[in-house]
């Protein structure tokens, strides 16, 4: 087994912001292998994310960013279960974070059912006649269709996002690691998008 190294446990830590123990357990279990140590923090996280997923979360913060020279402005409410969490820097950054990424990707919903049903019906429509009038046989239409629906969920729905800060992680990932961290149920509750002259 390789010999796991402070510097190994650092880069871990940067990578991944898991706790040093977390980190040297994660490589010891993965031989050493950084990727599959990154992967294997990531997967905790999403188990304790989802023991959580079914408490309580009615303490938090909503704030206020305005990007671009008063051009863009976001609110969004994020919640925790605890005021003690609220209150910690690490918890301010990670929602000052997923208000910039609103800003910057301007997404519909905060989750694929949140996207008005005549928006989505209005995509599957111009996709359809996108394909038919590129001569795609009919029998593959609804795959050419589904898939660019996926590429539509995924720059739509802010959980299903690529985070702005590290591409290789979606915004859900982003939760499950903060929900990892903190002990607690984390969630994006409400967010509004406001940019100068639009409606």
């Amino acid at each position: 087994m390789a010999e796991i190294s402070a510097q190994m446990i650092k880069e871990l830590r940067t990578r991944t912001n898991a706790g040093v123990m977390h980190c040297k357990e994660a490589l010891k279990d993965a031989g050493g292998d950084m990727e599959r140590a990154v992967d294997f923090l990531r997967k905790s996280g999403l188990v304790t994310a989802l023991k959580r997923a079914g408490r309580d979360s009615s303490e938090g913060l909503i704030h206020s960013y305005i990007h671009t020279g008063g051009r863009i402005g976001v609110l969004v409410e994020v919640n925790c279960e605890t005021d003690f969490v609220a209150r910690t820097d690490e918890f301010k950054t990670f929602v000052k974070n997923l208000s910039m990424q609103i800003a910057a990707t301007k997404p519909l919903g905060i989750r694929r059912e949140d996207i008005p049903e005549e928006l989505i019906e209005r995509e599957k429509k111009i996709y359809k006649a996108q394909a038919t009038e590129m001569g795609k046989p009919q029998k593959i239409l609804d795959k050419i269709v589904q898939g660019k629906m996926e590429k539509f969920y995924k720059e739509s729905s802010l959980l299903d996002q690529h985070y702005i800060k590290d591409p290789d992680i979606t915004i859900q990932d982003l939760i499950h690691d903060m929900i990892a961290k903190t002990g607690e149920n984390i969630s994006v509750r409400r967010f509004v998008r406001y940019r100068l002259g639009e409606q």
